[in-house]
């Protein structure tokens, strides 16, 4: 019997070559748009031109609610409480793997498909799927998706895992998809022009409180418009003259207060997690050595990860590293194979 797959379709490329693949491999394909905040984010008319090039039909969910309660109001608050939040994890653990995923299985499908860098094996000896890197190095999201549960797992798929964006550009332009050439997604879909400080300020003006910025020592150095302007690990636009180059080393919202200081004050030898989530196994019990990402686009740096408590775990990192940032993922990585990941407290 045909298996059925429902394709999650922003209108790009990686997604309409995401379709056209699963369609050339003999599945029966169907596309699906999520409507998510006032017409951002996904191109509904690219999606639809798309899913009419290959003759396969097309789908449009609201997810508006679901999206402002539990992704956009998230990322206000995050910011209120001075910490840096990533969207995007929370949109794949909350809205793309849990309700859209959820929609599709209720309405017959037997996969949700996505085009995610990212590739999933199954390993018979453990009788678990494993979540590993794309092989696009550049491209790479496996670090947004260490949530997914192995029930997730076996029901999701990423055709893309074993390309490189450049053959996706290729092969869309050989199947003369529409989305060939359009350009990459922004990165904070539902911001605007990647501007969040315009964003904050629109949707949450009450969190631009002004306060001082001050040294580690306690020297007040200048004045801010609100620390949701600042992230820790921040050198630019600091709003002081200074003849060192300094750092954002720490954010004290309940003060409203930025503490800024040297590169050696802003490195770490270790930090804690929090909400720690686990593939290859269900629960951390004995110290591991991994490799870890403090942010996407931070290098892979050596590290053991060990339990500390009930929904805690500890990183101690082999070299202290900067910029490890509150409400920042920690992801945790052995080869190309993700071990998981938690939420950055200290």
């Amino acid at each position: 019997m045909t298996k059925r797959v429902l394709v999650a379709m922003s209108g790009g490329v990686d997604s309409s070559l995401t379709a056209a693949l699963l369609l050339r491999q003999g599945f029966a394909v169907e596309g699906v748009t999520m409507k998510l905040a006032s017409g951002l984010c996904c191109d509904i008319a690219s999606a639809q031109a798309v899913c009419s090039h290959l003759d396969v039909p097309h789908r449009v969910i609201d997810v508006q609610e679901a999206f402002s309660q539990n992704i956009i109001e998230n990322f206000v608050s995050e910011y209120r409480h001075g910490r840096t939040p990533n969207p995007c994890i929370k949109c794949n653990d909350l809205i793309k793997f849990h309700l859209l995923l959820s929609f599709a299985r209720e309405n017959g499908f037997d996969f949700l498909a996505t085009g995610h860098y990212a590739r999933i094996e199954h390993d018979p000896a453990t009788d678990r799927f494993l979540l590993k890197k794309g092989i696009d190095a550049g491209k790479d999201q496996s670090y947004f998706l260490y949530r997914l549960t192995q029930d997730q797992l076996a029901h999701v798929l990423f055709p893309l895992g074993g390309m490189k964006k450049t053959e996706v550009r290729e092969q869309a332009r050989t199947l003369n998809l529409p989305a060939a050439e359009r350009p990459e997604s922004q990165e904070i879909c539902f911001v605007p022009d990647n501007n969040y400080r315009a964003f904050l300020k629109e949707h949450a003006p009450e969190i631009l409180k002004p306060g001082e910025i001050i040294m580690t020592d306690g020297k007040v150095v200048g004045k801010h418009n609100g620390i949701a302007f600042f992230t820790v690990g921040q050198r630019r636009k600091l709003g002081v003259a200074a003849g060192e180059r300094l750092y954002v080393t720490r954010i004290e919202p309940e003060k409203s207060r930025v503490i800024l200081g040297k590169l050696s004050e802003l490195q770490t030898k270790e930090t804690a997690v929090s909400q720690p989530h686990f593939i290859p196994f269900d629960e951390l019990k004995t110290p591991l050595h991994v490799t870890a990402k403090i942010r996407y686009r931070s290098p892979f740096v050596p590290a053991k990860i060990e339990p500390a408590g009930p929904g805690r775990v500890q990183v101690i990192f082999d070299k202290p590293v900067a910029g490890v940032c509150p409400g920042q993922a920690a992801v945790f990585y052995e080869g190309d194979r993700v071990v998981g990941g938690g939420v950055i407290e200290v």
